[in-house]
């Protein structure tokens, strides 16, 4: 048995946490470089704002009527970890499906519509997220009880097969876990516009037209558990960091820069993983919206000398690369790292010459360790450009505080 809890317009709600006057009014979240809407309140929806919809294509008329906010991930990350926290105390196992997503093993409790209806009280009344619980026997069936709450219930069980069958005949395959629009739309070609049409349908044919995937989806409608809880995420296969730049940067030290800081924080994904690598890639953009300018769009791909999750050693290959890499007359819009040939460091096999993997591991964890406590850029690198402003930096006009992660931003408490 599974519940999935799922905060409300997330993003959104974490603005409003701590900014009470956002609160009744549409408020749109923007991504990276103040793009698009990636998170809309219930009344920024009412108004038309569609999700991933550029900020700049929404009618002005509409837009003067929108608190807008920069994303703050930092802000998002933290409460997030904070709603984690209470579910684990709550239920024996806990998958993170993302950020504002989890499912839950719910097997031994008997009343699960009380254990429910608490657990939303109190990750809304400890957090301030509004929040809504589906329960059901598979992870589809709890994914879809999950958005029939969100209809105004808050909680909603399809474990007993009257209930499910009835709440199944108009729930739209489109909805479902695992089905996209085109595989919706194909099925609609054949009829199959409804979960029930899809549950009902020969597995056969199913299995057949569209995959295990989607052969997957039909059995666990029919309450059979295909797709179990994961407590542990499965190691990675890559990394990649990259951002897209404020500006066009046309200063090839700032790109080299921006470069080694994406380089830097991938390894400290990979050393919070427990992960290596053995090779790395990167790669740069000009500005493809502005076709009208000299485009370029390099990338180069290398072998590491040993897998290592050492930033130094990944930084010293980085500079190798970055030779010749980029063109004197362009301007770059984006760039990226990605590290590649991830594994466990205890699973390689050395040589004769030296060890299986490349790096101090004792001075990264020290300087892991200063980051963690006293904040990201309390230790760092030379090549990052580390204290200066970075001319690569992200547009964020409407970043609000970190106020969870950095002192300087903690409200303060009026009586």
């Amino acid at each position: 048995m599974f519940a999935l809890i799922d905060g409300n317009n997330f993003y959104a709600s974490c603005e409003r946490v701590f900014d009470p006057s956002l609160r009744g009014r549409p408020l749109v979240v923007l991504s990276n470089n103040d793009g698009c809407a990636i998170a809309r309140s219930a009344e920024a929806k009412a108004l038309g704002v569609g999700m991933g919809q550029p900020i700049h294509e929404v009618p002005p008329n509409v837009r003067r009527q929108l608190a807008i906010r920069s994303a703050n991930f930092t802000l998002y990350g933290d409460i997030s970890a904070r709603i984690v926290s209470i579910l684990r105390e709550a239920a024996p196992l806990v998958e993170v499906y993302s950020i504002d997503e989890s499912f839950l093993d719910l097997r031994g409790i008997r009343d699960r519509m009380t254990f429910a209806r608490g657990l939303r009280e109190r990750v809304e009344h400890w957090t301030g997220i509004p929040n809504c619980v589906g329960i059901g026997p598979t992870k589809v069936l709890a994914k879809a009880a999950n958005k029939l709450a969100k209809r105004g219930a808050g909680v909603v069980d399809l474990t007993d097969t009257a209930e499910r069958d009835a709440a199944l005949l108009d729930y739209p395959t489109a909805d479902l876990w695992g089905i996209g629009a085109r595989t919706a739309a194909k099925l609609a070609t054949r009829g199959i516009r409804t979960a029930a049409q899809l549950r009902d349908s020969t597995p056969a044919d199913i299995l057949t037209a569209f995959g295990v995937t989607l052969a997957r989806v039909q059995r666990e409608l029919h309450g059979h558990i295909c797709i179990g809880l994961e407590e542990i995420e499965p190691d990675r296969q890559q990394i990649i960091v990259s951002r897209s730049f404020g500006q066009r940067v046309e200063d090839h030290t700032a790109v080299a820069q921006a470069l080694a800081t994406f380089a830097v924080r991938a390894c400290e994904k990979l050393r919070r993983r427990g992960l290596v690598a053995g090779g790395m890639g990167i790669f740069a953009n000009t500005d493809v919206f502005r076709p009208e300018l000299p485009q370029h769009h390099p990338s180069r791909t290398v072998n590491l000398p040993r897998p290592t999750d050492d930033s130094r050693v990944v930084l010293t290959v980085l500079r190798s690369m970055l030779q010749g890499f980029l063109r004197e007359d362009r301007g770059y819009k984006k760039a990226g790292v990605m590290l590649h040939d991830l594994g466990r460091p205890e699973r390689l096999q050395g040589d004769l010459f030296g060890g299986a993997t490349l790096g101090d591991p004792a001075l990264m964890r020290v300087v892991d360790h200063i980051n963690e406590r006293y904040g990201r850029g309390a230790a760092g690198f030379g090549a990052t450009g580390w204290r200066e402003k970075p001319a690569w930096g992200m547009r964020q006009r409407t970043l609000s505080p970190c106020y969870t992660t950095r002192w300087p931003d903690i409200p303060a408490a009026r009586c």
